[in-house]
């Protein structure tokens, strides 16, 4: 996968959002200078597929606490979902889905997938009166059925917009 470095990001950070060994990351982009990327540089993430090559993408939208699923540009599902509370806000921007973890208990319901962003992701949840409100820590909660088909459906990779 290809990603597009952004202003102030460094390697290290890349490496974190990505649960990419920095050694792995410095690897597979051997032109790069560690001490020397700049906004607009592009590099290798490895083992992670290409998202433009996936039929899959998600798109979150925060105000209206709703996730939409989209195959081929079109909308073929709709959830309800619950965002992050005042000071605690759900992370703006493109991210993709890096990895799926099947029931990783407490608040976090029966699944968890990863954004590419360190510490948030889209996970189920122990309270489903919280869907519909903005009260998580930053991450996206979905009802247990719910994100239960969304990651049986959508592979790893699949590109994932939020937006207010």
């Amino acid at each position: 996968m290809i990603h597009t470095i952004k202003t102030g990001e460094t390697l290290s950070q890349i490496s974190r959002d990505y649960r990419t060994p920095l050694p792995l990351l410095i690897q597979a982009n051997p032109t790069i200078d560690p001490d020397m990327i700049y906004p607009g540089q592009t590099i290798t993430i490895p083992g992670l597929p290409e998202p433009d090559t996936l039929p899959y993408t998600i798109d979150i939208s925060i105000n209206n606490r709703q996730l939409k699923l989209l195959k081929d540009g079109a909308v073929v599902k709709q959830y309800p979902i619950a965002v992050g509370r005042m000071l605690h806000g759900t992370p703006v921007g493109d991210f993709v889905i890096i990895n799926k973890a099947p029931d990783p208990g407490g608040p976090y319901g029966t699944m968890w997938m990863s954004l590419s962003k360190q510490y948030y992701g889209i996970h189920g949840t122990n309270d489903p009166s919280s869907i519909g409100k903005a009260v998580s820590l930053g991450c996206v909660r979905m009802y247990n059925e719910d994100v239960e088909e969304l990651a049986q459906t959508i592979p790893i990779g699949t590109r994932v917009s939020i937006h207010p």
